[in-house]
């Protein structure tokens, strides 16, 4: 059942974590993220952060529901759209580093669904109403950065080494920017606007094709294979313990 409300998204993020936790499935890596970053857009809504909380809230849920049922479509054995299913069955893959995991969730979300969700919350002419708080969410984004960066660095120590073995240039594991993805996610949301509802569904199996490929690169850089195997030789195993720094924001502990 899809959330009505940011409190059901939360609820709703919970029983993934604590099932992945039980399960000691990687899927709970990226939905312990993104738990934090709901909160922290429930909290900013709940503290006039934004121009219209209730627009935002119907944006963080459309948003939310695009992720929540295709993991639904997926552990029913069906087939979500390309980017998330590489996603998560990229979680059954224990020789790819945490940071791959949430970066290939953060690429389907961002990339794929955000403008999608964006289109669909203010549909047409309406969109542009959206973009203040739209902008606003990279601020609110921003904020966690250091945090979770430190988190990261707590489970997998060796992270730094990225740029050591030549990984952290614009082809490989690390080509995602944040920002960049929010500013590609408007436009998706502005070309979606522009067009007669009947021509959607093709723009977003188009999209979803390339943002898979993207997510293949992720995944899979064709260089730095034996950079990734000696940063991913030294991080934390314990796939609960990983679940748990992510979702609770205690490295170290």
């Amino acid at each position: 059942m899809s959330a009505g409300s940011i409190k059901d998204v939360v609820a709703a993020l919970d029983a993934i974590i604590q099932r992945s936790r039980d399960d000691r499935s990687r899927l709970g890596y990226f939905a312990a993220l993104y738990r934090r970053v709901t909160c922290a857009v429930r909290d900013g809504i709940a503290n006039g952060r934004f121009a219209d909380g209730p627009l935002m809230e119907r944006l963080d849920v459309n948003f939310a529901n695009r992720y929540l049922d295709a993991l639904a479509v997926y552990q029913a054995g069906g087939s979500p759209t390309r980017s998330w299913q590489l996603a998560f069955h990229g979680c059954n893959d224990g020789s790819r580093l945490i940071l791959q995991h949430l970066l290939t969730g953060m690429n389907a979300h961002i990339n794929l669904d955000l403008g999608v969700a964006a289109a669909q919350t203010c549909p047409g002419s309406q969109l542009p109403q959206l973009k203040p708080d739209f902008d606003q969410i990279n601020d609110v984004l921003a904020e966690l950065t250091g945090t979770v960066a430190q988190e990261i660095a707590a489970v997998s120590p060796l992270i730094g080494d990225l740029e050591k073995f030549g990984l952290r240039d614009e082809t490989t594991v690390v080509n995602f920017s944040m920002t960049g993805a929010r500013n590609t996610a408007w436009l998706t949301a502005e070309h979606l606007a522009q067009q007669p509802d009947a021509l959607h569904a093709l723009s977003i199996d188009g999209l979803d094709l390339a943002v898979s490929i993207k997510g293949n690169a992720i995944l899979y850089p064709l260089v730095g294979a034996q950079g990734l195997a000696v940063i991913q030789s030294a991080e934390d195993t314990d796939v609960r313990h990983v679940i748990d720094v992510l979702a609770q924001g205690t490295p170290g502990v």
